[in-house]
């Protein structure tokens, strides 16, 4: 039973000693918050982005600000499906994986663009890229006795509807933020049905889906490898803390949703304040579209279809 509805306050990161985690996309924002989180809190911390110099850079940071940091990098491109199926050998490969924290993701501002293998960018790599990485990796974490696969939310997901026939936004004008929270929709409502299909499976890997909240980097703490906005005065600051909150507390209900005790398959994790704009780590409500079980079939089915990968699990 999922408890998407009972608010559950949660601890940030506990004792995570011995445990090895997968942050996609933590060279920055949210993923490289969660990274140091995970970090601090004893784990092993595999760091999967696309750009290696960003990388080495990101560890440095890790390993400057958490003394004694086991942390890694494996090159990751999730806008190319060939270097996807490299990293998850790679990533598979692993003595033992714990979560893969499928975090990485963008946002285009300029126009339609489309990734090495002809998908639309934000739907190729938020929903495809992680969706072939999670389907590759799946006999990995399966091996393990309880791996979790932690998608990235978002609130945007309320304002969209999934359109089946045009995942890849060629109809009509292109507009940039319908198709991010299109592809956020897309990603959410997937891993609701991966978590039900790998329930009915036996399976037992769990999955989940958490998100940030309205999180800035303008309340965040300084880090080198991340932007410092010029942009912000005392009373933007002000006004983005009454509604919101920096990225580091934005990655905690990531970070909860990984290493929580109560944390189960198909809950939705975020803060519990006003809105879920911002707040301490809480299960809370999906908006029931994303829940549907007969869109999470069509959309899995259109996975499969696109990407060329099988995950070998039938509907619940």
């Amino acid at each position: 039973m999922t408890a998407e509805r009972r608010p559950s306050r949660a601890r940030t990161a506990p004792d995570a000693r011995g445990t090895t985690h997968i942050v996609t996309g933590g060279t920055g924002g949210l993923g490289y918050w969660a990274a140091e989180q995970l970090a601090a809190a004893g784990a092993s911390v595999v760091v999967a982005a696309r750009s290696e110099a960003r990388g080495e850079a990101a560890l440095a940071s890790l390993k400057r600000h958490v003394p004694g940091a086991d942390v890694s990098f494996v090159h990751l491109d999730l806008a190319d499906q060939s270097s996807v199926a490299r990293a998850a050998d790679e990533l598979s490969a692993l003595p033992h994986i714990d979560s893969l924290l499928a975090n990485a993701g963008v946002l285009s501002t300029k126009g339609r663009r489309e990734t090495t293998d002809g998908f639309e960018t934000m739907m190729g790599t938020n929903l495809l890229g992680h969706a072939a990485l999670i389907g590759r990796m799946l006999p990995a974490l399966s091996a393990q006795p309880s791996a979790r696969v932690v998608s990235l939310g978002s609130i945007s997901h309320e304002f969209f509807r999934l359109d089946l026939d045009d995942l890849q936004s060629t109809k009509g004008r292109f507009r940039e933020f319908r198709s991010y929270g299109r592809s956020k929709l897309a990603v959410m409502t997937f891993a609701f049905e991966l978590d039900r299909r790998l329930r009915a499976a036996g399976s037992p890997v769990s999955s989940l889906v958490a998100h940030p909240g309205f999180a800035v980097d303008e309340l965040a703490p300084a880090r080198d490898i991340l932007p410092r906005p010029k942009t912000g005065t005392a009373l933007s600051r002000a006004a983005f803390r009454t509604i919101g909150q920096g990225k580091d507390a934005g990655a905690r209900p990531l970070v909860a949703a990984v290493t929580d005790s109560q944390a189960a398959g198909g809950q939705y994790w975020g803060p519990d304040g006003w809105r879920q704009l911002k707040g301490s780590p809480a299960i809370v409500a999906a908006k029931n579209y994303a829940r549907d079980p007969a869109v999470g079939r069509a959309l899995w089915a259109e996975v499969e279809s696109l990407t060329g990968v099988r995950f070998g699990l039938d509907p619940a």
